[in-house]
């Protein structure tokens, strides 16, 4: 298991991420490159007005699983420090849920290494996001969105759906 190098910061909590702190964290004067990704609340999802999110997660195994994506990183490229932080509880539209920065001396491996980063947290780490809309919620990758509102659109892209799997 990679191990957290002492100067990388990790968070999991409820109170707002101040991206400005974290970047300022990862910032060294040994580096030529700092890269983001800031996570945010957006109003939209499945083709629904998002009212707000609700985030949960299995807390310790949730900060254990971010300590070793920030190792992972180290291991895998030539970057210097990595700030991992992942919001919990209720969000509104427009705040930031997750965010990572990364120091490296050349922009490729910060570069490599966020997206690593945003994306084995995405796959691996035991928090979950529940959807609130005006007619109700969905956790979300958990449900599908409901049907469509029109009967007759959805019918035909049963019956056309139907007609391609007896064809072939």
């Amino acid at each position: 298991m990679p191990t957290t190098p002492t100067n990388d910061l990790i968070q999991l909590g409820r109170d707002p991420i101040d991206p400005t702190a974290l970047v300022h964290h990862v910032r060294t004067d040994c580096d030529g490159a700092i890269v983001t990704f800031d996570g945010c609340v957006r109003d939209n999802s499945h083709g629904r007005r998002t009212l707000y999110l609700d985030y949960e997660s299995y807390e310790s195994m949730a900060l254990k699983k971010l300590k070793e994506i920030a190792g992972e990183i180290h291991e895998k490229f030539a970057i210097d420090r990595v700030a991992i932080a992942h919001r919990l509880g209720r969000l509104e539209i427009g705040e930031t849920s997750v965010f990572i920065a990364v120091s490296a001396p050349h922009r490729a491996a910060a570069f490599d290494a966020c997206r690593f980063g945003i994306d084995t947290l995405k796959r691996t780490v035991p928090i979950w996001k529940k959807e609130y809309f005006a007619d109700g919620a969905i956790w979300a990758d958990g449900e599908l969105p409901p049907p469509p509102l029109n009967p007759a659109a959805s019918g035909a892209s049963a019956a056309a759906t139907l007609n391609a799997k007896t064809a072939s």
